[in-house]
This record gives structure tokens, sequence and C-alpha cells, in this order.
């Protein structure tokens, strides 16, 4: 063929096995002609499975009549529930949104029950190659919309465009040459990646990866519910999805996860019970062990800064807080009864002790910074004493902490989480509730254990200007010469007095002296909400893991590296399948 050509849009799958493909009539002048690109028959489908609060949610279009718990409390069959704001101005419209609804509405809201995802949100429709990219409808079936445009879009996108795309071919020299964007994974330094060395990239690797065809897919769950049920909706869309390649007379038998923070706790559960239909999983930034920022969002509210934040950073922070919740009064109403949100917290397998309380005596005021204790006399010599360690020798279980809603420093305060009523059928009911949700968590972690699917590479935020919490440490000050000699004893017996906007905890040792305790700030490398502690969890299980820098948690496969280390770990998944 000499004349010249124009790609057409991908072709798409027949029942009886042919393509079909969507072209314009156009004059016999125009002598350009089109091009449709017949992909390979072996189908190897990549999904991509997003994290916390980054699947779409609405009220139930159908709650059935006889369960009156799936009805919404606050919003009509249908209504969206839960929609990430895209960009500034819809930033700016979410925030004004949400700071306006009260912690009872939060909790009508947020009722995991009467929740389902919602494939309605917006898809990025990113600038690309002629030819390659999906039309919206196709990216809509694919379940585009069921995930957050601008956390996932351009993940997305690059995986739909470039992993079909490896050659083109020079009419002029007649021979084939590698894309541009191979020759970046080629080039990439493993530096990069966090190893010194990584196996290279080669163009007979590329050849056997060009021999499959890869549809991208986005799976979005209701992230309020407990990760068991999460992963069932996982497994029911592989085989839908199998299901339909093999509808069209293609070879597909097995699929590629890739997923972010929470959903790789969602396709461990699921790859534990269906290895054989999974080719390799890529974990990013999982908190394969929980994270102790899942304490601190229950229990103060959520951060709206952090010591490596600038200006511009802790108000984008700020923003989000507000969305999120910035008080725990916010926060428990909607995390303390959710199995999904309490199955990031510290789990079992977390080293600890990473709960800590200790009272500091120095001379001088005390300066909370940004409502976090930090222990700095100002020239002075402080004297302190770590009181209490959790999980310790004599509560190795954190579960148990979090059932415990009688010490001030519990994770749950269970006056907070039933503001709308929910549960004032009885007295105790809303910690009954509250303990049946620890309880699936705790149940949910044990399963999983130490689980991953055999062809398993993860990375993780190793930064340390991304700074997480890796510890939660409340801190107070008193006063040299005060009345109360502190212990451990009487910190542990404290009575809980109040807790203010900014999450501090007033608290009565022995009824004669009050002490003001706050958390300090993050203290550990990682991506700014998993510590390395969480992140390394993988290790001695997947295939390899990679320690990196450069992004934050929400952004992570939005980064430059990243994406070309997901690309890279495509192809060698490719090449360990038959």
């Amino acid at each position: 063929m000499t004349e010249s050509t124009r790609p057409l849009p991908p072709l798409i799958p027949l029942a009886h096995g042919g393509w079909e493909v969507n072209s314009f009539m156009s004059s016999t002048e125009y002598t350009i002609r089109g091009m449709g690109l017949k992909p390979p028959n072996h189908v190897i489908p990549v999904i991509v499975v997003p994290g916390i609060m980054g699947t779409n949610l609405r009220a139930k279009m159908h709650p059935r009549p006889m369960r009156s718990n799936e009805k919404n409390g606050k919003a009509d069959p249908g209504e969206v529930v839960w929609r990430p704001p895209n960009g500034i101005k819809e930033g700016l419209l979410a925030v004004k949104f949400w700071e306006q609804r009260s912690a009872a509405e939060r909790q009508k809201l947020f009722d995991g029950p009467t929740l389902e995802v919602d494939g309605r949100g917006a898809i990025a429709l990113l600038d690309s190659v002629e030819g390659y990219e999906l039309s919206e409808s196709e990216m809509r079936k694919q379940g585009w919309g069921e995930v957050h445009a601008d956390s996932y879009g351009i993940l997305l996108h690059a995986l739909q465009t470039r992993l079909n795309q490896t050659f083109g071919f020079d009419e002029i020299k007649k021979e084939r040459y590698l894309l541009q964007h191979w020759k970046d994974v080629m080039s990439c330094e493993p530096s990069k990646w966090g190893v010194r060395e990584f196996e290279p990239l080669t163009e007979k690797h590329l050849a056997k990866h060009a021999k499959r065809y890869f549809p991208v897919y986005a799976v979005g769950y209701n992230w309020l519910e407990d990760c068991a049920i999460s992963s069932e909706r996982l497994e029911s869309r592989i085989n839908e999805i199998i299901a339909f390649w093999k509808s069209a007379k293609r070879h597909c038998e097995q699929v590629i996860l890739i997923t972010h923070s929470m959903g790789g706790l969602v396709a461990r559960a699921c790859a534990k019970r269906i290895p054989h239909r999974i080719a390799g999983v890529i974990h990013g930034v999982m908190p394969a062990f929980g994270a102790p920022a899942a304490y601190r969002r229950m229990a103060c509210g959520t951060e709206s800064s952090s010591p490596d934040n600038g200006p511009l950073d802790n108000m984008a922070a700020s923003a989000l807080a507000k969305i999120l919740g910035e008080t725990t009064d916010k926060t428990t109403p909607v995390l303390a009864t959710s199995p999904g949100a309490l199955e990031l917290l510290p789990n079992h397998l977390y080293p600890g002790p990473w709960l800590h309380v200790r009272v500091t005596t120095s001379i001088g005021k005390p300066q909370p910074v940004n409502g976090a204790s930090k222990v700095n006399s100002a020239g002075n010599n402080p004297t302190s004493i770590d009181c209490l360690h959790f999980p310790g020798p004599t509560s190795p279980n954190p579960y148990d902490i979090y059932r415990d809603m009688s010490p001030w420093y519990r994770l749950i305060n269970p006056a907070l989480a039933d503001p709308a009523g929910k549960h004032k059928e009885t007295e105790k009911g809303v910690e009954k509730a509250i303990i049946a949700a620890v309880n699936t968590a705790e149940t949910f972690h044990r399963s999983l254990g130490d689980y991953y699917h055999p062809n398993t590479y993860a990375f993780y935020g190793n930064d340390q200007h991304k700074r997480s919490y890796g510890q939660v440490r409340w801190v107070a000050r008193q006063q040299a010469g005060a009345a109360t000699v502190v212990t451990a004893a009487n910190v542990n017996a404290a009575h809980f007095v109040g807790h203010t906007t900014l999450g501090q905890r007033r608290v009565r040792l022995e009824e004669k002296t009050e002490l003001l305790f706050a958390l300090e700030e993050q203290d550990a490398r990682g991506d700014g909400t998993v510590p390395y502690q969480s992140g390394t969890g993988p290790s001695g299980k997947a295939k390899q893991v990679f320690a990196t820098q450069g992004y934050d948690h929400q952004g992570s496969y939005k980064h430059p590296d990243m994406l070309l280390l997901t690309l890279r770990l495509v192809v060698k998944i490719v090449q360990e399948t038959t």
C-alpha cells in the first residue's frame, strides 16, 4: 500500500470472531485511505482497581423492599452520593458542599449497605494518538466512569494506548521500528524505580508482548463495605470480561490486575480465590499492614497539613480535609461502622508498638503547632515519661484497642458515632454496630493473612519528603511542680473530659490535674499516607518490591516514572505467561 493512510478508531470485536470499525464516507477527491489496525486474537484484559474513595458511589437504584437497610436516609434511588471532584473548580464547589453537611447528614449519605458503584462519572478525555483511543462509549463500557478521572484517567489512557502500540512500520525502509514510549521504558534508570538494577527490556520481550491485545478496564467497588464483599464484585467482573472475549471467539484465559492503595487488599482477596484467572498483579502504594493515618483521621479528623508541605500543598490538604471531614465529629459517624474503612487501620501484622502516650514536663508554655505537639522546650531541659505503648505485651491484638471504647485514647468515641440516630433502638446499639464492624475487619485481615498472588510485583513510597504516620504518639506537657505525679497507671486510668476542634484531647488525672494531649506530626518515610513500614509488606512474598520516591499517595500512578515501571511490569508478566 503506497497511498497515504489515516488511522481509524480501534476495532470493536464481533460475536462471530470478526472486527468492526466505524468510519465515514468521503469524496472521490479525498485519496487518503482509512487504516484499521486489527488487534491480536490473544487477549489479556488489564484491570485497574482503585483505592478508597476512588470509586464513584450512588444510592442504590433498586433497594430491595424487604431490606429496609438498603434505602439511603438522605439520597433518592440513583442519586449521586460520592463523586470526587475533578479540577480546581469542582474542588471548590465540593468544599462548599461538604462544609455545609452536618455529621448526621454525612452518616445518612455514607451508609454502606444503601450504596452501589456508579458508572456515570466523568471520563478524562485526554489528547492521544489518533486511531488508538477508545470512544467515550467504549471507555464507559469498560468501566472508566466508575473511578475518579483525575486520579486514574492518565493511567487508563496510558495503558490503553501504550500497551497496544509497540512497533511502527517504516514504509520507505520496509522495516519495523520501536515506538518512543517503549524506548522511554528501556532507557529509564532502575534507580528511579528504587532498585540498583532490573532486567533490561529487549525487543524480543516486546515482540512477544505485541502478540497480545490488552483492553483496559476499571472496576470500582463500594469502599465502605467489607473488602471481602468488594473482592466478590471484582471476581464477578473478571469472569464477565473473560466470558465476553471468549464469546467473541478470542483466546482469553487470564487478566492482569493493577491496584492502587486499598484496591490491593480487594485484589488480593479475589486472587486468593481465583489465582488461575489472574496472570499477575501490580500493587501500587498498598497499605499491606494498614496505616496509622486511618487511626488519626478517625480519632482527630482528617489532617490539614504536613511538615513536608509548602503553603499551596497545605491549602490543598485543608480543602481535602473539609471534604472528607476535618474533625472527629464528622469522620466518626461515617468510619466507625464501615468495615472497609476499618480495614485500613494497622492490622495484626503491622510492626508494633505503634500507638504511644507520652507526658513531658518542662518550664514554659506548650507550643502546639497545627494541632500537633512538638516537644521543644526552647532552651529548657524537659523530662518525659513514656507512659503507654500499644499493642504491647499485655495487648498484642490491635482489634482489642479498636473495640475498647472506654479509655481516653480510644479510636472511637461512641457518643459521636450516631448523630442521625440510626442505632438508637437500644442504649448500646451503636456500640454493638461498631464492634460488629471491627469484628468484620479482623476476620478479613486474618483470612487474608500474608497471601499474595504468585506473580506479584509492588511499589511503595519511601520518601523522606513525603512523611506519613508510621506511629501515632499522643503527647502532653505538664508544667514543672504540678500537684499530680504522672505514672503509667494514672495516665491509663485518666478521665476523658473532651476534645478540641483540632483533635486534641483534654484529660484529667486523678480528678486533679488536666492535661491536653495532641498528636505529633507525621514521622516516617512514605507517600504522605502509607508509611514504609506498611509499604514493605509484600517483601518476601512478591517477586519484587520497589521502594520509590517523588509522588504523593493519590498521585502515584500519575508520576511518569511509575507509569514507566507499570508498563515494564506488564511486559514482564506477559513473559511469564504461556
